[in-house]
């Protein structure tokens, strides 16, 4: 009987040991990868290598003529003054919405090449977001500047027709999809998803509402890539 009941309590023991670790396994799978930012040096890049970088976003005939943006310690600041109003620049993760879980990913670069009412009235949030990182502020603290900002028109309001390029090869968009696809985005204030018909079966307009911005982002893929090569347009029904 005795052995029997130490059987028994060994068994136990083992069904919880095996419990604990296969909880801890899931609770380390499940753990965001990114929680916090990592060291700022992860962040830049030489910068004639984010030159390129940045107008790899359009096509040339585009981008030779835009502004170039690179990022410095304490934001961006312009690199090449622009002739035709766009605007090329490689974001980084915080231009995700907060809860993003690659907001942190220090290999995230998003190069884009905004229009000029884009240039104008919508990458002022992202550069702002940026000084504020830069500048030690939490994702809550970064919110509510940025919603003050917004509420005391230091933000502009969001132009109509504005829109960007994101057509770059190199893009690298997250650690699954990376490049992704090449695609056009158009910003519409508010949340707009709807009136585009957005996501509906057969459509080929996708759309993300971003509250934080006070927009919703329509993209649209297209078949190349700014160098003119092929996209996976195998795949771009596929969303």
């Amino acid at each position: 009987m005795q052995k029997s009941m130490r059987l028994i309590a060994i068994r136990v023991l083992g069904l919880a040991l095996m419990l604990t670790v296969l909880s801890q396994a899931e609770a380390q799978s499940n753990k965001e990868p990114y929680p916090a930012m990592a060291p700022l040096a992860q962040y830049m890049m030489e910068r004639n290598a984010e030159i390129a970088l940045a107008r790899s976003a359009a096509p040339p005939s585009i981008s030779g003529e835009a502004e170039v943006m690179v990022l410095g310690p304490e934001g961006y600041t312009t690199a090449v003054e622009g002739t035709n109003g766009f605007l090329c620049i490689v974001e980084r993760g915080w231009a995700a919405a907060t809860d993003d879980p690659d907001f942190w990913n220090p290999k995230l670069r998003g190069p884009l090449c905004l229009n000029p009412a884009a240039a104008r009235s919508f990458e002022p949030i992202y550069l702002m977001r940026t000084k504020l990182i830069l500048a030690g502020e939490s994702k809550s603290e970064m919110v509510r500047a940025t919603d003050a900002a917004f509420a005391d028109k230091e933000l502009p309001a969001l132009e109509p027709g504005a829109m960007c390029y994101m057509l770059s090869k190199q893009q690298y968009l997250g650690d699954g999809p990376k490049s992704w696809h090449p695609h056009l985005m158009f910003f519409v204030a508010g949340d707009a998803a709807k009136s585009w018909g957005a996501d509906l079966p057969g459509t080929p307009v996708m759309a993300a509402n971003f509250p934080e911005e006070k927009a919703t982002i329509f993209m649209v893929l297209v078949g190349k890539w700014s160098d003119g090569t092929p996209g996976p347009t195998s795949e771009m029904n596929s969303h």
